[in-house]
This record gives structure tokens, sequence and C-alpha cells, in this order.
């Protein structure tokens, strides 16, 4: 084993004890919102809630679950979650292969034409006029084709495709595959590491969509859950469900432990998914970073 310098062990001790801060200072907030959506509404009140819950009850979960809008919503974000990323990786792949062959004419045009719309964006307004004359506003595909394909995420899946032999391509063809065929059968199996780190960062992005959201949906029905949850954490009272006449008192007696349980749960799904994709994202990341 190779011999650790003197500063290169002070340098790995203050990078850990510098890491550890940073993760703390992340990790503690999420921990105090957990603890306040399991306390009650007057340990919350008189400032009794720091890291732990006080007076533990979930009361606010049970509100929160039986909020009919609430899951309306979630159900709402789900749907934008999953078919949105389906649809950013089918586009995303669809123009990055073609252009990562060096055998497909006019490549370099579209890499620039790409590489535009990196550095130039298009205002507001003349995106909203966009969405309004293509009858998309008020529409939850307002939500997910305007950013079908993300520029950054182009330039990873393409560095990506850029790495794969040619001489796989070629096998392929010499064995009758058609281009449907071979990409299919041959490219994306291969790139499973980049489809799961591409696939992180629009599903994380479909999650947290907001300004579109605010921008393009008048009807309240089609809120997703971040419009949902600003709604609540905005407004000074909860607007009651009539049916959930049980938890009425409730709702005015502690909007707050209610609005840090929708909190929880709007974060929850994202981060589990995380760990099941971890390594395919660590491999993906440092793979599609080596070449452009």
């Amino acid at each position: 084993m190779r011999k650790v310098s003197a500063g290169q062990q002070v340098f790995n001790g203050f990078n850990l004890v510098f890491l550890t801060i940073l993760g703390l200072l992340m990790f503690l907030p999420f921990l105090n919102v957990l603890a306040e959506s399991l306390s009650s509404s007057e340990a919350i009140i008189n400032g009794k809630v720091v890291f732990w819950p006080v007076e533990f009850t979930m009361i606010n979960y049970q509100y929160v679950f039986s909020d009919a809008s609430l899951w309306r919503s979630f159900g709402i974000t789900v749907y934008i979650t999953v078919v949105g990323t389906i649809i950013n990786l089918l586009a995303t792949a669809s123009l990055a292969y073609p252009v990562s062959r060096q055998e497909y004419m006019g490549r370099k045009y579209i890499v620039f034409f790409v590489l535009i719309t990196m550095v130039f964006s298009a205002p507001l307004i003349p995106n909203f006029i966009l969405m309004k004359g293509l009858n998309l506003t008020n529409s939850l595909w307002a939500l997910i084709l305007p950013g079908a394909i993300s520029a950054f995420n182009f330039f990873v899946m393409r560095a990506f495709f850029m790495q794969i032999p040619p001489e796989i391509i070629d096998s392929g063809r010499i064995d009758g595959c058609s281009e449907t065929r071979m990409i299919w059968s041959i490219v994306l199996p291969l790139s499973k590491p980049v489809m799961a780190s591409l696939g992180i960062f629009y599903a994380v992005g479909h999650w947290n969509t907001y300004m579109n959201a605010l921008y393009y949906l008048n009807n309240p029905n089609l809120w997703p859950l971040q419009v949902k949850l600003r709604q609540l954490i905005m407004s000074d009272d909860i607007n009651i469900d009539p049916s959930a006449t049980q938890f009425s008192s409730l709702a005015h007696m502690n909007p707050e432990g209610i609005k840090m349980a929708t909190i929880i749960i709007a974060t929850i799904p994202i981060v589990l998914i995380y760990p099941f994709l971890q390594k395919h994202f660590v491999k993906g990341m440092m793979i599609g970073s080596v070449k452009s």
C-alpha cells in the first residue's frame, strides 16, 4: 500500500470534517421538519420541537391522507414524473445517438443548435405565447413537452454514446439489424448507467415542477404537488374538505404540523428512489463526463 504523507492525512481529515458539517447542515432541517410533523400543536406553538418529536402524534398525517385534493395533486405529480421521464429519455436518446456517430451528416450543426439553446433561453412571454398558440395552456402536457430534451443531458448522453465502440454497431449492421432494432437491442442495453443517471435528473425535475405550473395552469384541479404545497405554506389557514369534519378543528389549531407532514410526503418518494439507482448513477456520470 502507498504510504500517505502527513499533508495528505491533514487534507483527508479536513475533508472529513468539512463534509460531515455540510451533510449535517443539509440533514438537520429535514429532521426538524420530520419532528414537527410528528408533534402536537401545543409543542410546535411553544417552540419545544427541535430535532425530536414532542408529544408524539400521527394526527397530522391522518389529515393529509384524508385530504382528497392532496391525493389528486400527488397523483398528478406521479403522472408527470413517470410519463415525462419516459418521454425525456426517449427524446434525448433519439437525438443524442445519431449525432454521436461519425457516419451521420450534419451532426455538427445539430450540436451547435442545441448548444445555442443552452446559452440563450427564450423569455417567459414568448414561451407563454407559444404554449397558448399550441393549445397547451391549462394542460399537463405544458409541464412535459417543453422540456422534453435538456441540452445538458443531451451532451452527457451523446458523450456516453460516443464511447460505444463502432465495431459493436458495425457487427449489428452486418447481422442485418435495422437502426431501430440496433438501438433497442444493442445500444440501450449498454446505456443503463447513463439512462439511470439522466432518469434521476429528469424525474427530480418533474417531481419539483413548480414555476411552469404557475405559468400555464389556471385550474386548481390540475395543480401538481409542489404548487399545492406552496398553497398550504403561504396560507395562514387551511381549507377544510367538507367530508373531513373530524379534522376541522385540527386544521385551524395546528396548520404548521399539517404543512410539515405534507412536506415530508412530498419529499420521501423521490428520496427513496435514489438508493436503488445510485450504482448506475455514479457510473453513468463518470463515464459520460470523460469525453464530449
